[in-house]
């Protein structure tokens, strides 16, 4: 039996607030990786873009912000996070380029070959195939589009790993608690599932999922003293 929660289930109960706890939890990192991997999507104006595993829309929004003249597609399998990123649309004035869609990353209802660039975010942990995902992620990318992704991770060094373990099994579930019993149970949750896939898959398996996907140029980057990593390919031609 698979140790990873149905996603729908975890985010159900903190949408309205994952925004700002987010970011907290983060200690404001997640900003930076998003901005790492928004940068990393580079594509022709008028692009169609697919954001996997939106969420309330923290990189749908970002991407339609990079560039003014593209298409976003938001798919995320909550429809409680599709209901409060749909919100921050429209107060951000975006509701126009960007289509929520309910539905699961293992399944893409899209055409191969549908988008020109592909983002996910925080996705592969929460799939029972990861490996399978990423193919089906690049299945509907165009030849020579972008797949970008950004996912927590956990420190190599001995030391700094001591300090992250300490911080996500006794400081988050504390933030998270004084939220709300919700937020307190993902606070828990977090480490320990970072830490089960980063064993389970180590950096150089990740970089074989992505070329084995038909994915080039494959890069990752390690940030915040190896909290998060950002990876990018091109598909292809």
């Amino acid at each position: 039996m698979s140790d990873r929660p149905a996603a729908p289930g975890i985010f159900r109960g903190i949408a309205p607030q994952y925004s700002w706890v987010g970011a907290a939890m983060s200690l404001g990192q997640d900003a930076r990786w998003r901005r790492e991997m928004v940068s990393r999507v580079v594509t022709a104006p008028g692009a169609r873009i697919l954001d996997v595993a939106a969420g309330t829309g923290l990189v749908s929004r970002a991407l339609a912000r990079h560039d003014p003249t593209s298409h976003v597609t938001a798919l995320d399998p909550s429809e409680a996070m599709l209901s409060t990123g749909a919100a921050q649309n429209a107060h951000a004035g975006l509701d126009a380029r960007i289509v929520p869609v309910l539905g699961r990353a293992e399944a893409l209802p899209f055409a191969d070959a549908t988008f020109e660039a592909v983002a996910f975010t925080y996705l592969l942990r929460y799939v029972d195939d990861p490996e399978a995902t990423l193919r089906e992620l690049a299945r509907v990318l165009r030849p020579g589009g972008v797949l970008a992704s950004l996912e927590f991770h956990a420190p190599d060094d001995p030391l700094l790993r001591l300090g992250w373990r300490w911080y996500t099994r006794l400081v988050l579930p504390v933030i998270g608690a004084a939220v709300s019993p919700a937020w307190r149970e993902t606070g828990a949750f977090l480490g320990p599932s970072i830490e089960r896939f980063v064993e389970r898959a180590p950096l150089p398996e990740q970089a074989r999922w992505w070329q084995e996907a038909g994915l080039r140029h494959v890069r990752s980057r390690v940030m915040s003293l190896g909290a998060g990593v950002v990876w990018s390919g091109v598909k292809t031609p």
